[in-house]
């Protein structure tokens, strides 16, 4: 039998222990399930905590459930893991009040693993896993660094709760009081009248909008801050698809971390397939179990031997090991705004972009918001009925590509823009867009289009952290807000999020520019519209102020 095959067998039945609890040090207990093999013997133990409830673990694991990011808890177990999953303090079966991975809940994770290190079952050796939720949490835990923890695998995990999730750019993103509304019904609500949980008091919704500016609220929270202190390795796992909610921070978490480390980013193309992807026994034979049968068993299988970083190339479709991130032979072409017309999409301006460096009496573009025609964020109902993204928004288009470009790493805009307000803010978008027949040109239709990357930035939070800024990502205070002179020109550098994607011969780069987003295309991760967004802004684009993105080109 080979060593695959041994692999995937089973060797241990499960053994499941619902209810234990452990009790923290200001009297509150945390109450665990644990699976574990049925079995005589010390085995590594996988720690898991989140507010989503472990006696809601036996939901099947489906898309329709997205907090369902435990992984294959009965595999694991079979091959000779136990599995501790813990309901945080004030969720499940849990006492005390939730806060959100505050500093109790970041002090609870550290005393339930010094309470698994004691327990006979256990070898002694711990590591982190799960998604989202479960990730944020390993890369929290991990900057204690305490004693047994020896690896992590933040799958589909933020490191700064401010830029990554609540106010991308400094723009109120309304996700979190979604997902609150919902975690906080899932554990109080059951069926026929009946009663889960006690309530979940603490006003997270209000929280999120009185914490405007990255303050102390959201440093307790964002493990980013001390990343370079964690030890043990980590394995980071990141989506291409997931711009709205933890790509940025896999990839930023790679790069902080000096410990002994590994980058995965795939290419699931949203929320849904990374879900997927985490329930399917294949993904976690390849990718975690010999990252965890290393450090956890000890087991020597070379796997810290290969290339670091494994990337999922968009467009070619084929998977890629890379020595570093981000790849030092990539080489950075700027792609210049110009006037246009492209001809080859409907929108406000069908602006050009071009390796051509504007001339120096070309005219700038403007538009006025809000748009009479915006009815769902900056999305229309357009001539065909449907919901129509670009039609009322700013874009500038290439030619169609000459030959296939690939484009891999980090991304910067810069952009030189006046308003007539004294606050704005953009929202961009970087776009594969498919050629169009002519006959459907004609008659106005869209292109097809694959949105590859997003940037977002609020006009007033231009304050550099010029020590943690670098020439290809920018990083903003979001600490000291400065009103616009209306009229003034400024320069405004982005951090448009990394990519790995081949541009194919014929298809057009397109960039997509406004002061909002919508639902019907952004999904809970749009942003909504201020009342107080009314002006005119203006988009520079001659030999001054040469407006471009930049590139990383590969090849």
């Amino acid at each position: 039998m080979d060593s695959d095959r041994e692999a995937r067998t089973p060797q241990y039945k499960m053994k499941v222990e619902k209810g234990v609890t452990v009790t923290m040090r200001d009297g509150v207990k945390i109450s665990l399930c644990v699976y574990r093999p049925d079995a005589p013997g010390q085995f590594p133990a996988l720690f898991a905590a989140s507010p989503y409830q472990y006696e809601m673990d036996d939901v099947p694991a489906y898309p329709l459930f997205l907090w369902r990011e435990t992984g294959p808890v009965e595999w694991y177990v079979g091959q000779g893991y136990a599995y501790v999953h813990a309901d945080v303090r004030g969720s499940g079966q849990s006492d005390g009040e939730f806060e959100f991975m505050g500093c109790n809940e970041q002090q609870d994770y550290l005393e339930l693993i010094a309470w698994i290190v004691k327990q006979p079952w256990c070898n002694g050796r711990i590591g982190g896993i799960g998604q989202s939720y479960y990730a944020m949490a390993q890369w929290l835990m991990a900057t204690y660094n305490p004693p047994g923890l020896a690896c992590i695998a933040p799958y589909d995990g933020l490191v700064d709760q401010y830029r990554g999730s609540n106010y991308h750019g400094g723009i109120f993103c309304s996700y979190r009081s979604v997902w609150y509304a919902s975690l906080r019904a899932d554990n109080q609500h059951r069926p026929a009248g009946g009663k889960g949980r006690p309530p979940m008091r603490f006003d997270l919704v209000g929280a999120i909008t009185e914490h405007t500016l990255d303050d102390e609220f959201w440093r307790e929270r964002s493990p980013y801050w001390r990343l370079d202190q964690i030890k043990c390795p980590v394995l980071s796992i990141g989506h291409w698809g997931k711009m709205g909610l933890h790509l940025r921070g896999n990839i930023l978490g790679y790069e902080e971390v000096k410990a002994p480390k590994k980058l995965v980013v795939t290419g699931a193309r949203n929320t849904f397939e990374a879900h997927k992807m985490f329930d399917q026994v294949a993904f976690h034979e390849q990718e975690l179990l010999p990252f965890y049968d290393l450090h956890l068993k000890g087991k020597n299988n070379g796997f810290m031997e290969a290339e670091p970083v494994k990337l999922y190339v968009r467009g070619a479709n084929a998977w890629r090991a890379e020595a570093q991130w981000p790849p030092q032979r990539a080489n950075y072409v700027p792609y210049y705004l110009r006037k246009g017309p492209s001809g080859s999409v409907t929108s406000l301006n069908d602006g050009g972009l071009s390796t051509e460096k504007p001339p120096a009496n070309e005219a700038g573009t403007s538009y006025t918001y809000p748009d009479w025609q915006w009815v769902n964020g900056v999305a229309i109902i357009g001539p065909d009925g449907r919901v129509d993204a670009v039609r009322r928004v700013l874009t500038f288009t290439t030619a169609p590509l000459p030959a296939d470009l690939e484009v891999t790493g980090p991304i910067v805009f810069k952009l030189h823009a006046s308003s007539t307000a004294i606050d704005t803010q953009f929202i961009v978008k970087l776009s594969d867009q498919q050629p169009q027949d002519d006959a459907a040109r004609a008659k106005g239709e869209q292109p097809s289009s694959t949105p590859v990357s997003k940037g977002w930035l609020k006009a007033s939070h231009r304050e550099k952290d010029e020590a943690r800024s670098t020439p290809t990502r920018p990083f903003y205070t979001h600490r000291n807000p400065q009103p616009l002179k209306p009229g003034e020109i400024y320069q405004f550098d982005i951090e448009v999020l990394p990519i790995a994607y081949v541009f194919k011969k014929g298809h057009r780069i397109r960039l997509e520019l406004a002061n909002g987003d919508s639902p019907a295309t952004d999904g809970v991760f749009s942003h909504p519209y201020h009342p107080t967004q009314m002006g005119t802004d203006t988009i520079h684009h001659d030999t001054a102020h040469a407006s471009c993105i930049m590139l990383p080109v590969i090849g």
